[in-house]
Order: structure tokens, then C-alpha cells, then sequence
């Protein structure tokens, strides 16, 4: 995995403030991923599966992780945190919302754990051929950090066809904005978890944001998010 001190954060930092997402490329080697996707089928890595089908978010499936989670997912989940935490201040100033984040990865998850939020959100998707993923946002409860990750675990027109990542901007009294993004194995996009500052003619105003998952043609995709708030218990 790349060291996250080597990245060059105050251009990461740029592109999130002007698009609202950030792509980071090669950051986790190929054997990193191939271990994650060989560790899908482990029952005690998770707490949890979803068919997505049945709550009609799609087509595919998910797994969320339990603690402890294995190191890797960890590292990235408190290191990237610290360095996305003054963004995210950033746009609850310009934005004129009274909320301030720590720095420290656990100081947030105190402030998660004071409303209830104690269980892991970090989750590994697949999907097969017909598989996507409606556009929604990962909101599971109170407290939540507006940043979130996706890691990409294959690679796509080799593993896979389709199954393009899309950002959908929703802009006040204006039409959506699609953004379509295909990363390679290794990669990591950070994007906007649900809302943006956007600046205007008469200053900032908050952008909705809605992801999702084009429909996969062909092989099986498999992706990793990193959510940094957790869920409810």
C-alpha cells in the first residue's frame, strides 16, 4: 500500500473542493487486492450480507465487516480521516453549519459511539453480469462525515465489463449533473458522501450528491468502500 504521507494531499484537497471527489491512482498493489476479494467468501471477516435485489438497491450483493477489521482497511480508515478531517470543516464553514470534526479518526468514533453508532460500515460489493447499484447515499444515523472511499479491487475490461462508478450532482433549481468515472485495480476514489459547497454568484451553496453503479455486462466486479462514520446498533 502507498504510504498515505506520500500522496499529495493539498492537490486531493483541491479537487475535492472544486469537484467534489478525488481520484487516487495505484495506491493498494495487486496482491492487496487479490487478498481482499480471496477473503470475500471468509464468513468470519463480516457481520453482515445484503442482497441487494431484495431492498431494491440493485442488483448484486454487499458484506459489512466486523471489528476488529483486518489492518490494512484500519490503517486507510484512520490515516485518510485525518487528512479529509479539514475538508470537511471546510464545507460545514462555507456552508454556514455548526459542525466542526476532530482530527483523530478516534475522537470521531467517540462522538459516533455517544449516539448509538458502535457498529462497522466498512463493506466489500459484488457484482456479477446484469449486476448495479441504484444512486442513494450512506447515511447510518446522526453522526456522519461527509468523505467517504471506494476502493477498486479488479480491473475492469480484464475482470470485468461495465460497471462504471456515477456521481449524480443535484444542483437547486437546475438540471442533475452526471459524472462517470472508471478507476483501476488499486485505486481509491474519495467523493462526497451526500453534500457539497459549491460556489455561485452569491457565495456557497450545498450541492446534493447521490452515487451508484452502472450495470455490469460481463465477469464480476468487486469494489471496497470505506464509510468513516459507523452504523447504529
Amino acid at each position: 500500500m502507498q504510504e498515505t504521507n506520500s500522496l499529495d494531499w493539498q492537490q486531493v484537497r483541491e479537487s475535492l473542493h472544486e469537484k467534489g471527489y478525488s481520484h487516487l491512482k495505484g495506491i493498494l498493489n495487486a496482491s492487496e487486492c487479490d487478498t481482499l476479494i480471496g477473503n470475500y467468501d471468509n464468513p468470519s471477516l463480516y457481520r453482515k450480507m445484503i442482497a441487494m435485489e431484495r431492498y431494491r438497491f440493485g442488483l448484486g450483493e454487499y458484506k459489512y465487516f466486523t471489528y476488529p477489521l483486518p489492518d490494512i482497511l484500519q490503517t486507510l480508515r484512520e490515516e485518510y480521516y485525518s487528512q479529509l478531517a479539514p475538508v470537511a470543516n471546510k464545507w460545514m464553514e462555507v456552508l454556514r453549519i455548526q459542525q466542526k470534526y476532530p482530527l483523530e479518526f478516534a475522537e470521531f468514533q467517540s462522538q459516533c459511539r455517544e449516539k448509538g453508532q458502535t457498529k462497522p460500515t466498512l463493506l466489500i460489493l459484488k457484482y456479477g453480469p446484469g449486476g448495479y447499484n441504484t444512486l442513494h447515499q450512506d447515511l447510518y444515523g446522526e453522526v456522519f462525515f461527509p468523505i467517504q472511499m471506494v476502493i477498486f479491487l479488479n480491473q475492469p475490461k480484464e475482470d470485468y465489463h461495465g460497471g462504471e462508478f456515477v456521481l449524480v450532482q443535484q444542483t437547486p433549481r437546475a438540471q442533475s449533473k452526471a459524472i462517470v468515472l472508471k478507476p483501476q485495480k488499486g485505486d481509491i476514489l474519495l467523493f462526497t458522501t451526500n453534500f457539497r459547497p459549491v460556489k455561485g454568484a452569491k457565495g456557497y451553496y450545498r450541492a446534493n450528491m447521490k452515487h451508484g453503479v452502472s450495470e455490469v455486462t460481463e465477469g464480476n466486479r468487486y469494489t471496497l468502500g470505506i464509510i468513516f462514520h459507523d452504523a447504529l446498533s
